[in-house]
Formats: C-alpha cells, structure tokens, sequence
C-alpha cells in the first residue's frame, strides 16, 4: 500500500494566512487635531491642546540643538501623542519615519526633574537625529532606493546602546536632570564593579540568564559619554561618517570607532569600567562608615539575581515585600526575622512596582488592564487584597490611577491621576467601594509622585513644578499644601511618614540613601550611608525599627535597622542629630539647599553639559511656563484622509522565506491602515505573481482584503509513472475580517481571535491531465469560506522560563464550499492544549490533542491541527486525530564566547512523543476498488537548541536540530529548526 502514497502527498497551501499584522489601535471615536511648526507635525486627540502646544514649542526648541554634535539637522517629522494610555512611554520608528510620545508619566525613580514631556522631547529627538544620520554615505543609495526602510537597513550594524545611550546622553546634557545625573540609573553596573563584578564586553552587550547585565540604556550612556569626555562631544558623528560609507560586513561599526579614536569596541568598554571602577571607589572611600543592618530572613541566596523591593510593615515583625528577578515573576511575599519566605500572591500586569502601601492589614497596588479589542486603550486600576482573607478585589475600573497608598485604617486610599488632557491630580477614594470622596485642586498642573497618607490625616507626596522638587503636605478637604523642604533640582522620592518626620530618598551624598525631614521645624537629616543605595523606607509599628531595600549586586534584599534619631546626620553639618540640632536651629532648611546643589556629579554629566552650547539655554526654556514659547496654529486632522503613507519600497523577504516581494509599502501615522502593493517571485517555482493587500483597523473588527495574480509553474506524476510539467496562471482574491480581543486580568495573559474570511481561486491556461487535490482546477474556480476561533490563557514567563508553566490553547477552524457551485469540499479541525509546570523551576509540560475531518474528494484544504512532527511530508487525511506530549526544560545557562563572532547564553531541550491515527478513502480505479488507507504515527524525539548572539548583535538567535524517530518512514530523521529571532 504504501507505493501509492506519493500520489497522495498534499501540498500544504496558505489559502488563508494575512499577511499583513494586528497593530495596537485607539477607540474610533477619537477626534484627531494637528498642530504645524516649521520642522513638526504633533498630532494628538482633542482635549490635548496646552500639552500638544508645549511639545511643539519644545521640539522646535531643541531641532537645531539636539542634532548639532551628530552634524543633523533633521527633516520634518510627524509626532504622535498618544493620550488613552496609562502605560509612560515613548518611541521613535521609520516604519513609518515618526515618533510617538505616552504621555502618563511614570511614578518611578528614575523621572528626575525634568516634566515628563519635555524629557520625551529631548530623548526621542535624538532617535530621530540618529536615524537620519544614515543619509549619507551609503545610505543615500540605501533611502531612494528602499524609502525611509533603508534607514534601518543602513544602521544595522549600529550596536543598540549606542542609540539608547546616546539619547540618555543627550537628555542628561541639554535638561537640568536626565537619567545620566540620577544615581539609581547606573546603580546595578556601579554594585557590580564595586563588587569585582566586571564582565567581559560579550556579556555585557549580550546579557544574561544568571547575573544582572545592565541594559542598553545604562551601558551605552557611559560608553557614549567617555568617548564624549576623552574624544570631544562630536565623537560620535565622526565615527558615523566613517561607518556609512560602507557599513555591510561584521564589525564595521568597531571598526569606525577605530579608525575615529584608536579604539575597538572591546576596547572602549575596558577603558570606560576602569575609569568608573576608579572614581566610584574613591567616592565610596571618602563617605562615612556604612549603616549597621540586618537581613530578613527567608530571602534567596545570591547564584541567580533575584530582587526584594519596596517593604512595607504588617506587624513589628513581618514585611510584606516585593520579589523578581531572573527567574521569578512578579510576587507578593512575607518576610520576617526567623523563617522562610511565606508567597503571598502573584502579580498580574504591574503598573509601578516602586509603591507597595499597606494599611488596615490590606495591601494596594496599581495593574495595567487594556480595553479588549483598542491597545492604545490602556487603563491602570487599583487591586486590593485583604491579607487575612486572601481576597482580592478590582477597585476603580477602567480609571487611569497610578501610585496609591491606604490610610493606615484602610479605609481611604490617595491616589495620582492624569488624565487624558495631561492634567495631573491627587484623588482621595472609599477604599471599599472606589468612590471619588476628593479631588485635590491643582491649578498650576504639578506633577505628584508616590503619596503616603500623614498622622494627622493629611497627605505628603513628591511634587514637581517648573523650579524642581519638593515634598508637600497637602490637606484633603481644602487642598492647601505646605513646602516641607525648598523646590530644588534634586531626585527625591518615596517618602515615609514617622512620628513628625517624612523619610525619603535622596541623592545628596552622591547615592541615594534615605534622609528625613523633621515637619514641624524643617530640619533635615541623613539617617542611612549604605554603599549602593538604600531605598523605600518602612516604619516598625512600635517605631523600633526601620526597614528598607538595600541594593546588592546580585539583587536588592529587604534589611532593617534600629530606628534612632540620634544616629541621624545633618547634611553638610558632618555632626550627629543630637550634637547638631541646637546649632541648627531655624537653619535646618537653608542647610538642605547647599547640599543639594553640591551632590557630587555624575562622572560624565558636567562634561557632557559644556560641549552642548546650548545647554544653558535649553535648560532654561524646559523651565519656563506652559505659555512662554510661540502659539502654533490648529487644524483638524482626519485620519481617512491620511490613510495612505508610503513609507517604504523594494525588496521585502517573505515570512515564510519561499518569496521576494518588490513593491511599496504604506501605514498612516495613527497605524490604522496599512497597504501592501507589488511583484511576488516565488523562489520555488520561479514565478512571478502580481500583489496588493490592504488591511483596515480603525474599527472593531479588522478588514483585511488582498488579491494575487501569476503564474504557476509544477510538475506531477501521472498514473503512468511519467512526469509532466506545465505552466499556469491563477487569480486570487481573498476578503474577510478578524477581532483581535485581548482579555489580560491578571497572572495569566489572554487572548482571543475570531476570524471569517471569503477566497475565490480561478485558474487560466491548466492543461495537465491530473492535478493536486490541493490545486484548483481548470474552470473550476474555489469559492470558500473560513471561519476561526483561537483562545489562549498563559502564565507569564520569567527570563529563565523556556516555555509556559501553566495555561491552555484552543483552535477552532470550519472551512467549506458553500455556494454549491465547482469545487465542493469542507473542513473542520479543533485543538487544545494545556500548559503545566515540570518536575523543576522552569522546566513546562504541554499536553495537546486534536482532530481534523474534511471531505474532500474535489479539492484539499491545509492542515487544521498539528501534524506529526519528523515527517518530511504532509498527507490529507479524511479523518485525522493527533496528539502530543512536549517536555521543555533549559539544560544550561552558559556564558560561552568564541571570540567577537558567537557567544551562546543558553542550551534547552524539548523531548516529545506525537501520536496520530489517520484514515483516507481512495476512489476506485480501473484496476482497484475503493478502499479505505490508514495510516499509524508513533514518533519520538527532541529538540535541542541554543539561544546564541553573533558579531556584538544584542539580539540573539535561537535554532538548533530535531532528532526524531519516524513511525511511518522507520527511520531516525535529523531536521534543522529554523532560526527564530526573540526580540
């Protein structure tokens, strides 16, 4: 039986497959405006207008400044603000050329003192400079002829942390803060050369599965800014003159660098660890003996970076922390002084880990929920868990509340919010039912960081205006607020009321530490010296002891001290609280403003400063009023008429790698419309077919439609054993919609897609005398339909999780003919899966089956289901049930290096069992009756894989080989996996 099976093998086709993606949308309902400047298009949803007038005052500002050392002055950009989410971000792509600002704030550490816009505005300009540095050279063959694509394709070998470290750079010289000034931003590279912790360059482009690796923004700052410092602050355009004028081999972009300063890449990062290693350490050997702590107990040791962060007292003895690292998602634990780690619950989709408040034996934190079906429709909701009970309620929903802290009782809860006119607040709410009890006023539009709720009922919180940052004392019910230190250009945050005091960090010293605040007087006190940082400070109960993240290099742990005000410096003083305070007197606040302005700098901050002459002037206007630049003009902005944008043309590989694409490409700024339109060669068959695709996306459902015609060029074996060729055409149009809903809530990340669409197939010139069941025929056009339904819940992974370790899938698919008319067939698949954890961390089961009936005795459909895997071809069976049986596990994290070609962080496995059952009717011949062919699959493998890195890229590469036993063929098969870029 098995010498008539190549007669049956069936080509698997795409009939249905988009090509085009699913990007994140906003509601429809939107009413879009544009604001013109002489080099800027801001466009942004009405109700937006004194933010979008104040970035277009601001990038105008900066055009001439921001590009000056890179020897850019950009051409007009289109700016998006995007107001419906709660998510703080921002980014710049030339997919279509523009830039796209979020403009809720972030409530973390690393805000500084600079309002979130305006810092947008200086970091993301530069991406834009960056970018457009690659017209020259070999990119002015590159941009006409592949558009604003070649752009990418020409800075390819540019190493990511020089764009993000640059940006930093630019933001830390041109605005009076920047993360370049800000301790906490460099503190995980600094723990790490203060603790010997020096890694090669490869592991530190690349990363790692066991150690913290700082990312891109952090080692490309100081990489960036000691070339700046030794090489002068145009280094950088110079090596980039040199890189584009022939970028495409390895190491070209090192290679620029040598040729510009001397130095390789390696060559740069050594000098600048040194350097650093050298001044941190004498820093850290002029500051005062460390404070006294002690760990809690419970908390992981120290093999795999793992983080204990932002403690928060339920009784004298016990904290409630939060842990994640490496290998660990995000969770709730209880910490005390004996024992173990008591797990608590785990996170869903954190908005500001930086804020943990506990109050009334309940704890609050802030989660991300994205409107189902809109992803720029993001909203950040409040959860409350009850620790006696264990549960847990969703307060607020779809609300837009960032950092939030409950009333010691439990019963209120204070609140930030910005809304979608960029108007920030604090908001006080029944901790039980969320109803808004108070709206604070807030008439000059500070920003307020991380409120905590006072003794006397009142609320301290972080404010920032245009002259810096205070703490604020504010009264709930009429909204007056009171200084409780001078507005100063300095980082603090996390403040922690305590019997007349406000704790909260500060960078004074040089590293953050915790520091106080004495309310009533206004004297102020240093009450930690910790080498890397001490953050987030807690209270005991009884007041005897003071809690807080003490920062290490293999991960932040929870530590306390005794709480004595008599240990406590004065900043600037030198003495003791006890020695000092008479001396002191009324001068404790105007003590705080020279310490302030003194801290000592960042290594290359003050340097970075001097080569940017416009430095002052800039730092100055970011400063200034929302009114103090020009007013632009508004116009209405609507996005149907902008629908077609060109972005892109040439050569476009496809995702399944058979096809090269010529032809141009098209997105609107607002990603709600995308086009596809050109000439498809068929590496395969050595055909060309003409193409068109266009998807819509601003309403609910996507509408795709897309279109082909060209040639066909194949072979087929008669019943005689002979083969005949023949060339064809084919005409294809294919229509239909899909509705992508995203249903997250919590740990567990969810998705839902449903789909129908229509394809019609018509054939012209077949003159074979047979033809695939997979083919259309001659005059025999497929009309068919194709309705979807795929679900999958799955447990977030952490960084050393190979593959889920919980959740389920389901895929439902029903294809027919339906008119009656040529070519009758029909199809119906289901498939399931379930996720479960292995027998160790971060080893995953997955269990899934399936079954796939069709009836197809005139054409063919693809597969439904998964087939067997180690089967070099695919039968189209009438009636096929499968199932599966995957163990994944990680068999070493490695930080192996071969030179500056390879480095592989990671070895894993999967060892699977495929089992299916198939059965296929063949028609009667003239020399055969009809009869039924079955067919068995048992099949055993696995796959083993390594997560790898090439030429300094810090995205790795997965890929790998499957060695497996084939039931039906009775041989051993070894196939390549195909590469997969994780990004």
């Amino acid at each position: 039986m098995r010498r008539l099976l190549p007669a049956l093998l069936l080509l698997a086709t795409k009939a249905f497959a988009q090509s085009l993606p699913i990007i994140s949308q906003n509601p429809p309902g939107l009413r879009w405006q544009e604001v013109r400047t002489p080099h800027f298009r801001v466009l942004y949803p009405a109700g937006l207008d004194t933010a979008a007038q104040r970035t277009a005052q601001r990038l105008e500002a900066v055009h001439a400044p921001n590009g000056a050392t890179l020897g850019v002055s950009a051409p007009p950009i289109a700016v998006v603000l995007q107001n419906q989410t709660t998510v703080s971000n921002g980014f710049v792509t030339f997919l279509p050329r523009h830039a796209e600002f979020f403009t809720t704030p972030e409530q973390g550490q690393t805000l500084g003192t600079v309002d979130w816009l305006d810092g947008l505005v200086v970091h993301e300009f530069r991406h834009v400079n960056q970018f457009d540095k690659a017209r020259q050279g070999f990119g002015k063959v590159l941009v006409p002829l592949l558009g604003e694509g070649g752009l990418g394709v020409a800075a390819v070998g540019v190493p990511q942390w020089f764009f993000e470290g640059d940006a930093v750079g630019s933001e830390t010289a041109l605005t009076r803060s920047g993360r370049g000034r800000i301790p906490y931003f460099g503190l995980g590279l600094r723990a790490n050369l203060l603790s010997g912790r020096q890694y090669s360059y490869q592991k530190a482009v690349n990363g790692s599965f066991r150690d913290l690796v700082p990312d891109w923004y952090v080692l490309g700052y100081y990489l960036t800014s000691y070339a700046k410092a030794h090489y002068g602050p145009a280094v950088w355009g110079r090596v980039l003159d040199q890189y584009y004028r022939f970028p495409f081999y390895p190491f070209s972009f090192s290679n620029s660098l040598r040729r510009t300063t001397g130095l390789r890449v390696e060559d740069l990062y050594a000098r600048t660890m040194r350097e650093l290693d050298s001044t941190w350490r004498a820093e850290q050997a002029a500051r005062p003996a460390p404070t006294t702590v002690r760990e809690l107990a419970g908390q992981a040791g120290t093999r795999i970076f793992t983080q204990y962060q932002y403690p928060q007292y339920v009784n004298d003895s016990t904290v409630l922390a939060l842990k994640s690292g490496l290998g660990d998602i995000a969770k709730l634990v209880l910490l005390g002084r004996h024992g173990q780690e008591k797990r608590v619950f785990t996170l869903g989709q954190i908005n500001i880990p930086e804020m943990l408040s506990v109050g009334g034996n309940k704890v609050v934190w802030p989660e991300f929920r994205q409107q189902p079906r809109w992803g720029q429709k993001v909203y950040s909701e409040l959860k409350i868990l009850d620790l006696g009970t264990g549960q847990v309620s969703r307060l607020a929903l779809g609300t837009r509340y960032a950092a939030a802290a409950l009333s010691p009782d439990g019963t209120r809860l204070v609140a930030v919010r910005t809304d979608a006119s960029y108007h920030h607040t604090l908001v006080v709410l029944d901790a039980t039912t969320g109803q808004v009890l108070h709206t604070l006023p807030n008439p000059r539009n500070d920003f307020y960081q991380q409120p905590r709720w006072l003794p006397d009922g009142r609320v301290v919180a972080v404010t920032l205006s245009a002259g810096g940052k205070t703490l604020q004392a504010l009264d709930v019910a009429t909204g007056a607020a009171t200084n409780l230190l001078p507005v100063a250009n300095i980082n603090i945050t996390n403040p922690q009321p305590w019997d007349g005091y406000v704790l909260y960090n500060s960078p004074q010293s040089g590293v953050d530490n915790i520091y106080a605040v004495e309310i009533a007087a206004g004297r102020t006190y240093q009450v930690t010296n910790r080498p890397y940082g001490a953050y987030h400070a807690a209270v005991a109960p009884d007041g005897r002891h003071l809690a807080f993240h003490d920062y290490r290099a293999t991960g932040a742990r929870v530590v306390e001290t005794p709480l004595n005000t008599a240990t406590w410096l004065v900043p600037g003083g030198g003495g003791r609280a006890n020695e000092a305070i008479h001396a002191a007197g009324e001068m404790g606040i105007a003590m705080l403003a020279p310490a302030q302005r003194s801290a000592p700098a960042d290594p290359y901050a003050e340097r970075l400063a001097a080569g940017e002459p416009a430095a002052k002037q800039i730092t100055q206007l970011l400063a200034s009023p929302d009114s103090a630049g020009p007013r632009y003009g508004v116009r209405r902005y609507r996005p149907l008429a902008h629908a077609f944008r060109i972005f892109s043309y040439g050569v476009v590989q496809s995702p399944a790698g058979n096809s090269v694409s010529v032809g141009v490409r098209s997105q609107d700024f607002l990603s709600t419309t995308q086009a596809f339109a050109g000439l498809t060669y068929d590496q395969t068959e050595r055909t060309f077919a003409a193409t068109g695709a266009l998807s819509y996306q601003g309403l609910g459902p996507v509408l795709d439609v897309e279109s082909s015609y060209g040639g066909r060029d194949a072979s087929i074996v008669d019943a005689r054993g002979r083969v005949q060729r023949d060339q064809w055409r084919v005409a294809r149009v294919l229509a239909g919609a899909r509705l992508p809903l995203v249903l997250t809530r919590s740990k567990y990340l969810q998705s839902l897609t449903l789909g129908a669409y229509y394809l019609n197939e018509q054939v012209y010139g077949y003159d074979l005398p047979v033809r695939r069941r997979s083919e259309t025929g001659p005059n025999l056009p497929l009309h068919a339909l194709q309705t979807s339904l795929a679900y999958a819940t799955q447990l977030k992974q952490s960084t050393r999780d190979v593959a889920p370790r919980g959740g389920a899938t389901l895929l439902a698919t029903y294809r027919t003919t339906p008119f009656a008319t040529n070519l009758q067939a029909s199809q119906v698949g289901v498939q399931a899966g379930v996720y479960l954890p292995g027998l160790a961390r971060h080893h995953s089961v997955r269990l899934r089956g399936g079954y796939q009936y069709q009836q197809q005795d005139q054409y063919s459909f693809t597969a439904a289901i998964s087939y067997p895997r180690a089967e070099t071809s695919y039968i189209s069976f009438d009636n096929l049930a499968a199932a599966s049986l995957d163990y994944s596990l990680p068999l070493a994290f490695t930080h192996l290096t071969f030179g500056r070609v390879l480095y592989v962080q990671r070895f894993r496995a999967t060892a699977f069992l495929d089992i299916a059952e198939g059965n296929l009717r063949l028609p009667a011949t003239n020399q055969t009756p009809a009869q039924v062919y079955s067919q068995d699959f048992r099949n055993v493998g696995a796959d083993l894989l390594a997560l790898f890195n090439v030429f300094h890229l810090r995205t790795p590469i997965e890929a790998g080989v499957r060695v497996a036993y084939s039931s039906y063929l009775g041989r051993v098969v070894v196939q390549p996996l195909a590469f997969s870029v994780r990004l």
